[in-house]
């Protein structure tokens, strides 16, 4: 005898409810599958999916190898990663899930929680796009005026926009002459309103006002000047990859007068971002390593006081022990309450390494809507800015 209208509904739900048992569980554990770390879904070399738990229960301690449990594959841990499919399944049928991204990735404590609460953001709106920017690669806040500066590859390299949106001013011309600018890396702007442009073009610093004249044109022999961030001395602190070096710049910039340019750390390898707390002045570097094989180079993160004592440091390697997948870091700020906060573009996220005190903890504050995050700023109101090459936009995050 057929089955009726009411009993094919009830068998198509429990086959539904056993796919779904099927699907969200590792079958080595038998445990459901979640987006906490514990049982976070990974994928293995070989395709199989297993928790995170026993990726870490059958690697070796040592060199951090395993098989496969099902096909005997050997892979490493770090050679894992989160199964995305899964995850989203487990968030479209999780309503827990639906809660702020950081109140449900702290580690249990409630010091953590409170720190994960103050990082909340709501998504607030998206300006420029292609036209309007043009392969961006630099975002700095202005603290006086509140105005948002903008490197990218334009007509008119520097851009000046409103926080909603609309283009106040645009200057920097291509050009050869000593005031335009040739190829951008990075901006920022002093405490008395001076726009900083690193031109890897002309190898040098260069500083204009608001209005777009030039004040002063850096050289001192810098190999590749590159990142820039202000101390909240009104000094500059300035990368360079190629000399392995950090600068810093004291000048009267609204004379146009380099008073000292200081080289304040070498034996670096490749570093670039950098960011300078206008907390505690202390300062934070990324490192790009070269990788030898076929995955493409790691990230190292530096912390030092404003001494240049050297606080604390993790590379891609140490931070995958903390965090389920590759991070490639490219681009770090300070918050307004001192976290380092960096832009990862292999998962598409920022994410906080919390405070240099507590370097590193590991809390993402946001894990969609990015495409390819370059650089980070903050306001006074601590919204965050992130400069998106992948899309030639500016996203503003404002704190809940």
């Amino acid at each position: 005898m057929s089955a009726t209208a009411p009993d094919k509904e009830q068998i198509m739900t429990e086959l539904v409810n056993e796919t779904e048992v099927s699907l969200l569980e590792c079958k080595v554990c038998f445990e459901k599958y979640s987006q906490k770390k514990k049982h976070r879904p990974r994928n293995l070399p070989c395709g199989h999916v297993i928790c995170l738990e026993c990726v870490f229960s059958l690697a070796h301690p040592r060199n951090f190898r395993l098989e496969c449990p099902f096909c005997r594959r050997a892979c490493k841990s770090s050679e894992t990663s989160d199964c995305l499919p899964l995850l989203h399944l487990i968030e479209i049928l999780s309503p827990a899930t639906n809660m702020p991204l950081a109140s449900r990735t702290t580690t249990g404590t409630g010091d953590e929680t409170a720190v994960s609460a103050s990082l909340g953001l709501t998504f607030s709106i998206s300006f420029g796009g292609w036209g309007t920017l043009v392969n961006p690669t630099g975002i700095a806040m202005c603290q006086r005026s509140g105005c948002v500066a903008v490197a990218h590859d334009g007509k008119k390299r520097i851009k000046l926009f409103s926080l909603s949106g609309s283009c106040i001013q645009q200057f920097g011309e291509r050009g050869v002459s000593g005031n335009d600018i040739k190829y951008p890396i990075d901006v920022t702007v002093t405490l008395d309103g001076h726009v900083v442009v690193t031109d890897s073009g002309d190898r040098s610093v260069k500083v204009f006002d608001f209005n777009g004249r030039g004040k002063l044109v850096i050289r001192e022999s810098f190999c590749l000047p590159w990142g820039l961030d202000t101390t909240p001395e009104n000094e500059i602190i300035l990368s360079d990859p190629e000399a392995g070096a950090l600068y810093r710049l004291t000048a009267n910039f609204k004379k146009g007068e380099l008073k000292k340019a200081q080289k304040i750390q070498s034996n670096l390898c490749n570093p670039r971002g950098v960011a300078v707390s206008q907390i505690s002045g202390f300062i934070t570097v990324i490192e790009h390593l070269i990788a030898k094989g076929p995955n493409y180079s790691s990230t190292r993160m530096k912390i030092f006081s404003a001494d240049m004592k050297l606080i604390g440091q993790m590379d891609s390697f140490g931070l995958n022990l903390v965090f389920p997948s590759k991070i490639y870091a490219t681009a770090v700020a300070f918050d307004r309450e001192g976290h380092i906060i960096v832009a990862d573009a292999y998962n598409q996220a920022v994410l906080c390494l919390g405070k240099p005190e507590e370097f590193p903890v590991f809390r993402p504050i946001i894990i969609q809507g990015l495409s390819y995050p370059v650089a980070l700023t903050y306001t006074t109101n601590n919204s965050l800015l992130v400069l998106d090459c992948g899309d030639h936009s500016i996203k503003v995050y404002t704190a809940s």
